[in-house]
């Protein structure tokens, strides 16, 4: 394989990586404390409008796309001459896996829950805040996003020395 196709697999995903890390941190320190300090009523409904949005062919192909060009990128380091790219890439897909079974364990049930909770309108919104565990859902974007900026941090090296 042409080294140029590496390169390119691994500027792709330290893009997407870049990106995805981004969305991560704008919900640890803008859109959640914003939402923080809002009545039960618009958090609900806010939060509904914005986990609905935030499933998009934009988003999804950022953040699934991270995952699967950062395992591609670490495959076509395999060669004998790139071990230690393959050691950063295999290292920043570790952490990116974490970022993704995270979401899947503990987010995505979180807000399914309030999706399904109904209408802000006709429900108990401090029952539903109070069971959504904004603390839980913070403190774990917290680590998945120190993960998410480690793996592109990662990448960016591995793309600079390589």
């Amino acid at each position: 394989m042409p080294d140029y196709v590496a390169t390119i697999v691994l500027t792709i995903a330290t893009v997407l990586t870049g990106l995805a890390a981004g969305v991560l941190a704008l919900y640890s320190h803008t859109i959640m404390p914003g939402l923080g300090r809002t009545d039960d009523r618009t958090f609900v409904a806010a939060f509904q409008s914005i986990d609905r949005a935030v499933i998009n062919p934009w988003f999804m192909t950022t953040f699934f796309g991270a995952f699967v060009s950062i395992g591609v990128a670490a495959l076509l380091h395999l060669g004998p001459d790139r071990r230690v790219a393959l050691a950063w890439t295999t290292l920043a897909f570790v952490l990116y896996l974490a970022v993704v079974v995270i979401t899947i364990a503990v987010h995505v049930p979180l807000n399914d829950a309030v999706k399904a909770a109904g209408d802000a309108d006709r429900i108990d919104v401090s029952q539903v805040r109070a069971r959504f565990g904004e603390a839980r859902w913070l403190a774990w974007n917290h680590v998945r996003t120190c993960a998410a900026i480690a793996a592109f941090a990662i990448l960016a090296t591995v793309l600079a020395v390589t």
